[in-house]
């Protein structure tokens, strides 16, 4: 080599030529990118006002038991929870019930949801009976969601109880309340805070959506 040979210094940051066409990402994947950055960044506030608003017990108690109304959707788990929250109204404590009651409208409306966007993920029977989920979950019943589950446990259930955990949490956190033991939608007018408890109904029901278009597999 020449002693007038210079090294050259290369910028690790900076391409010094055009990115060959296989190696560009489309605008669809870009899309995608920045959409998870933006679902990230309001995940981690949402995180933040739960843990400055809730104590821990509140915070883990609400977890519970928005879950629990998803983990068997009518069974011993679900009306464990149901009771719990009907014996807190009458202890006049109402932002129990009002947790309970979000985690169990959460399922049947996440999985009417999914069967409308991820089309792919469910059996014609399935997307034909999805929407009427809307119906079953506005009105708190939660057993609409029954079938799907029992088709498919292992990918609805936890999408489920996540999306209900999160609802409930949400809830309690805007203190929001239910006077009421039962009714869904139709007792939202006793419902407090209802503006809120709608939001975090819609927020646990688009979370269980994604989660099922995730986890769910595409139906051969």
């Amino acid at each position: 080599m020449s002693k007038n040979t210079k090294d050259t210094i290369v910028d690790i940051d900076y391409a010094d030529q055009a990115v060959p066409k296989e190696g560009r990402k489309g605008f669809l994947t870009m899309f995608m990118i920045m959409l998870g950055f933006t679902f990230f960044s309001a995940s981690m506030w949402v995180g933040q006002q739960l843990a400055e608003g809730l104590d821990f017990y509140g915070f883990i108690k609400s977890l519970i038991l928005g879950g629990m109304m998803a983990i068997d959707m009518g069974g011993p788990f679900n009306k464990a929870a149901y009771v719990f929250g009907t014996a807190a109204i009458a202890a006049g404590n109402y932002d129990i019930m009002a947790a309970v009651m979000v985690g169990g409208m959460t399922p049947p409306c996440a999985i009417a949801l999914a069967s409308l966007l991820f089309k792919d993920k469910f059996t014609k029977e399935e997307r034909e009976a999805g929407p009427t989920n809307f119906i079953m979950g506005l009105a708190f019943i939660t057993e609409g969601a029954i079938p799907f589950a029992a088709s498919d446990p292992i990918h609805v259930l936890p999408s489920c109880i996540v999306g209900s955990a999160i609802a409930g949490a949400i809830s309690m956190f805007f203190n929001c309340t239910l006077m009421a033991p039962h009714g869904g939608i139709f007792v939202f007018p006793v419902v407090g805070n209802a503006l809120m408890y709608l939001v975090a109904l819609v927020v646990g029901t688009l979370i269980s959506a994604i989660l099922l278009g995730v986890l769910k597999k595409k139906v051969a």
